[in-house]
């Protein structure tokens, strides 16, 4: 009888030493989450270009030799851009300046109520169009890459297909392309069966950031909403660990709204009618025509990518008109292909090689004209 007891007593002290240890632990998330400030974007740059709501943000290459050609990524107009640059370890623009290419990046800025009459016209034959010719102009050189993320990649091969003449080579990640599978749960529910999109932009005007937000996290809700916290939980006593979640937190909720006509013609030419693959969709006075895209094309592709799946993106590179394309899938989910651990030391420097491989024709001078290499 005493060893039952004795026992039993045993278990409520172990008991209450865990429940101890729970409040302690959840005590020091709270200190260090209000304690915590955010350390984003340190990648040296400077703003050299400004429209509208958008800057241009230029960071020069850190190594010995930069190649002649500099890069241009572009980023969705969903979210902010630094995710390019979330912290230092962790940032695709960082891994690309190391590689000797000269960067520039698109800040979209943040949609006001007055914007929200733009279109997909207005952000690729304006916007992006003075930009890159802001870029030949500032870098000395007639053509530029370009790499474009998650929407911005099909904004990038949208005006590589209009452009063709001022892009060197395109590097397309995690960028919807072909929108006739079924199997994201994003091209389920804009299904125009079901879902109105006029009625939303009417009513809303621009998109409001919660609306998109939760659809994101609705994607995958235990994911988003329970184990990813339970894993901060476990390991609170990780410094870096810590950081490293609450660094992209910070970018997950840092959200911002979507110009209402670009959501409009994104999910009635994209999404419902699927025009872009077909070479159907117009911008503006202009028709989208990827076999016009002749420069060498890299896409770049998630395993685990729910937003994304990779057969939303791979079936490009046997629409455009160039003869040099070539897949890359990482094992990883959309947001690890920019911010992984695993991603900055496999995935970047083989995609640096690929982009070094095809912009070495040239040189680049001590001021930073490129200069042909004689033979």
């Amino acid at each position: 009888m005493n060893g039952a007891y004795d026992s039993m007593v045993a278990l409520q002290k172990d008991l209450m030493s865990e429940h101890i240890k729970a409040i302690q632990r959840f005590k020091k998330g709270m200190d260090i989450h209000r304690e915590w400030e955010a350390n984003i974007g340190q990648t040296p740059h400077d703003v050299v270009y400004e429209e509208g709501k958008g800057r241009l943000l230029h960071y020069k290459s850190q190594a010995e030799t930069t190649y002649p050609y500099p890069l241009l990524i572009v980023f969705s107009l969903i979210n902010r851009s630094y995710i390019l640059d979330l912290k230092p370890g962790k940032s695709i623009v960082e891994k690309m300046v190391q590689a000797g290419f000269d960067v520039y990046l698109i800040d979209w800025g943040i949609p006001g109520h007055a914007d929200q009459f733009l279109t997909l016209d207005d952000y690729v034959n304006r916007y992006m169009y003075r930009m890159v010719e802001y870029i030949k102009e500032h870098a000395e050189v007639d053509q530029v890459s370009i790499l474009g993320y998650c929407m911005g990649g099909t904004m990038a091969a949208m005006y590589a297909s209009l452009y063709p003449e001022s892009v060197k080579n395109l590097l397309l990640m995690a960028a919807p392309m072909d929108f006739t599978s079924k199997e994201g749960l994003l091209n389920q529910w804009a299904d125009k069966r079901h879902f109105d999109v006029d009625k939303l932009v009417k009513a809303m005007g621009n998109i409001p950031p919660w609306f998109l937000q939760s659809s994101f996290t609705m994607l995958k809700p235990m994911q988003n909403m329970v184990d990813k916290y339970v894993k901060f939980y476990e390991k609170i006593e990780d410094k870096q660990f810590v950081d490293d979640f609450l660094t992209l937190e910070y970018w997950l909720n840092d959200n911002i709204p979507l110009a209402g006509q670009v959501y409009r013609q994104f999910v009635r030419d994209c999404f419902h009618d699927n025009l872009l693959i077909q070479n159907k969709m117009r911008i503006g006075r202009h028709k989208v025509d990827l076999s016009n895209i002749t420069c060498p094309v890299l896409t770049i592709v998630a395993e685990q990518d729910h937003l994304v799946p990779p057969e939303s993106s791979t079936p490009v590179n046997q629409v455009v008109g160039s003869r040099d394309t070539e897949v890359i899938s990482f094992p990883s989910g959309h947001i690890g292909l920019s911010v992984s651990g695993r991603a900055m030391k496999a995935l970047w420097p083989q995609v640096a090689d690929w982009l070094a491989k095809r912009s070495s024709d040239g040189k680049v001078s001590p001021l930073g004209k490129k200069e042909k290499t004689e033979g």
